[in-house]
């Protein structure tokens, strides 16, 4: 060992027993440390109760697992109400950190595990993890190799556990007798021969989706023979027509005990109707703000808690898109049945188009359903909405700022950025001194004259 890199590593060396010698997780960890990857991204996150989505960046353990860049990571990193994307992918090879650009492929559905694959053009072999289908005993000790966080510079460390548990059903699970660190997750997991026999995992809960093997909230150990067979013929990319998600255009909330008995309903559950989307499959279809949803295409549905509400987005998704499904319904106690042909889950507010006007110093966006909600926007209001304003710019001494709706530009309505784009093209041409804004916020409305600076 004689990396300062490594070096700084092992301070954090941690639960060592007499079993693991440390010249021997020495080694354990000099061999893997090459396929071990930071990987970086951002991920847009929805409040299934709000609508409402947020964006944020996250990092998460990756493993090489192939020559040719293909990078397993934990399953975290896309879950129920997360989508995530812009991955990149660090490697420290051969002393120097190396960033690559990834994509992801279609996430496996019997296990909590993702793959990216490296977009790699110049044919380079990357160090990669190579398991055996080994399987410990109850007690074995194991030794992980993790990444800390980045008040520590993302290093990596090692650590050892023991298998505490073994369950036989649903099917082969091994537990760890303690938690781990959040950088441990997808962590390549070695037995006392040094040996990679698989990688830590958490199964998901069933407000994550995961209901054929959960066994959420303790850490695992994902034996090599769950996933060999990704290995062996990685899942496609994930393409556009898997975000076709199937649509019923609804926000809905639990119907906990304490609305039941207030309202003089059996405490049996259900989903209320809370918001709906105009036009939306739900609008079309006859459902009303307060109606009681009971069943959903023949699916009881039992709504208590908060997560039950994305365990009701699933079926819904599950029943795609273009697809007839009968909604049996209490409204004012009374029972009612529906049909709703469930449509495409239109564009969020990630997907939204922008458009930056340079002259004026401000960027645009399409209003799209999410945002809309989010922002309590009526049906009838059409426009674009401003999401950036540059600091000192033609905009922002017009007091034009971030959440305004620009509907008109000086005699022009602007109902899409389509328009918005047509006349901004005009007016280049034109370069007029100034321009004459329409814009609202909430119920406030007003015009802005702004002094454009063309270029010359």
């Amino acid at each position: 060992m004689n990396s300062p890199f490594i070096v700084s590593a092992l301070l954090f060396i941690q639960n060592i027993s007499l079993m693991f010698a440390p010249s021997q997780l020495e080694t354990i960890y000099n061999q893997i440390i090459p396929s071990i990857a930071l990987v970086q991204y951002s991920s847009e996150v929805t409040n299934q109760i709000t609508g409402e989505t947020s964006r944020k960046d996250g990092n998460a353990l990756g493993l090489v697992v192939s020559a040719d860049g293909l990078v397993m990571v934990p399953g975290f990193v896309e879950v129920e109400n997360v989508s995530s994307f812009n991955f990149r992918v660090r490697l420290n090879i051969k002393g120097e950190e190396k960033e690559f650009n990834a994509v992801k492929l279609r996430k496996p559905e019997d296990l909590n595990i993702m793959f990216l694959k490296i977009n790699n053009d110049t044919n380079m072999k990357f160090p990669f993890a190579q398991f055996v289908e080994d399987l410990p005993k109850l007690g074995s000790e194991i030794a992980m190799v993790g990444i800390l966080g980045e008040t520590v510079d993302y290093v990596r460390c090692i650590t050892t556990a023991h298998i505490g548990a073994i369950l036989e059903k649903p099917r082969l699970t091994y537990c760890l007798d303690e938690n781990v660190r959040l950088g441990f997750v997808g962590a390549p997991v070695m037995n006392e021969q040094g040996k990679v026999i698989g990688v830590v995992g958490f199964d998901l809960s069933k407000a994550e989706g995961g209901e054929v093997y959960t066994r959420s909230g303790h850490p695992l150990l994902y034996q090599y023979a769950l996933f060999k067979k990704y290995i062996q013929n990685p899942p496609a990319v994930q393409s556009q027509d898997d975000e076709q998600e199937a649509w019923l255009g609804v926000i809905t909330q639990p119907l906990t005990d304490d609305f039941a008995e207030y309202w003089g309903l059996p405490k049996e559950g259900g989903l209320i109707v809370a918001t709906i989307v105009n036009p939306s499959p739900a609008s079309e279809c006859g459902l009303k703000i307060g109606d009681i949803i009971k069943n959903f295409n023949g699916v009881p549905i039992r709504a208590k808690y908060d997560s039950d509400v994305t365990s009701f987005t699933k079926l819904v998704r599950e029943a795609g898109a273009g697809n007839s499904v009968k909604i049996e319904i209490l409204r004012n106690k009374e029972p009612m049945a529906l049909t709703a042909v469930l449509g495409t889950r239109p564009r969020r507010s990630s997907e939204a188009e922008e458009f930056e006007w340079e002259a004026v110093g401000l960027t645009v966006r399409e209003i799209t359903p999410d945002i809309r909600i989010a922002l309590s926007i009526e049906d009838t209001v059409q426009g674009v909405l401003v999401y950036r304003v540059k600091s000192g710019s033609p905009a922002q001494v017009a007091r034009l700022s971030r959440g305004f709706i620009i509907q008109a530009i000086g005699d022009w309505p602007t109902r899409s950025i389509d328009e918005f784009k047509t006349i901004v093209k005009m007016l280049q041409e034109k370069k007029p001194k100034e321009i004459t804004f329409f814009a609202k916020i909430g119920n406030i409305s007003g015009f802005f004259r702004v002094q454009p600076r063309w270029e010359e």
